[in-house]
């Protein structure tokens, strides 16, 4: 019983992160404070009352409509909140209650804003990104987390210099490049060989897609969903990897 409170309060404060989230990825890109000023409508700019900022439940019970000018309340406003929610009971299961369990948490919320901000705007914001690769280098085994996430930084640049060559474009922007330090901080190697497989097979429909439509493809979502998924089941992943070599 007291397992099933616990996760419902990591829930609760994982909904909660989540609506301040939903502040950092509208405000942050428009240069805004994510302080001040409080929660408005964005269509009639009437400040928003305490009871319509109850994660996820505000939006069902106005029916995703605002309560002042009956616009529309876009559904990426629940739908962050509950990823949240759910990131973090998955990172408690996951870990337990561990002093970095706060940590962890953070990094993959800054993935997600990063996740989410790429694919509206197809920029990173170096603030947020920065912050997701100090925070994932804070583990039990610091050293071994800064050696790593290094190693990775300086790959991802090896890496980009010769796909620009090759294709005779940019390849990778800088973001990707963080991106890779925060991913080989969290994951460590050789999780981060088979996080970036995986990113790179999430991409090739979108990509395709988008190629058909002459469109570019945000690849940060696809490193952070990649990461997020080898993270949680890093035992299965290794597993899949040594029954696919030795057979």
């Amino acid at each position: 019983m007291s397992q099933i409170i616990i996760t419902t309060f990591i829930f609760i404060f994982g909904i909660l992160i989540g609506s301040f989230l939903n502040v950092v990825i509208y405000r942050i890109p428009k240069g805004e404070s994510i302080v001040f000023p409080s929660s408005k409508c964005q269509s009639c700019k009437t400040p928003l009352k305490w009871y319509h900022n109850i994660p996820i439940f505000s939006w069902i019970f106005l029916r995703g409509k605002c309560g002042f000018c009956s616009e529309k309340i876009s559904i990426q406003y629940p739908i962050i909140e509950l990823t949240t929610g759910v990131i973090a009971v998955l990172l408690f299961q996951k870990l337990g209650l561990v002093w970095n369990l706060p940590i962890v948490f953070a990094v993959f919320t800054l993935l997600l804003a990063l996740l989410m901000i790429d694919f509206r705007y197809m920029e990173i914001p170096d603030s947020l990104n920065l912050l997701a690769l100090a925070l994932a280098v804070i583990t039990p085994t610091i050293l071994d987390s800064i050696q790593n996430a290094l190693l990775a930084v300086g790959g991802f640049t090896l890496l980009r210099y010769y796909l620009s060559y090759f294709l005779n474009k940019e390849a990778m922007g800088e973001g990707d490049i963080i991106i890779a330090g925060t991913m080989g901080g969290l994951l460590g190697f050789p999780l981060f060989f088979y996080a970036l497989f995986l990113s790179a097979i999430l991409a090739i429909v979108p990509s395709l897609m988008a190629q058909n439509e002459d469109k570019a493809v945000p690849f940060v979502p696809f490193l952070a969903i990649a990461t997020f998924i080898v993270y949680i089941f890093d035992a299965q992943v290794n597993q899949i990897v040594e029954l696919i070599i030795y057979g």
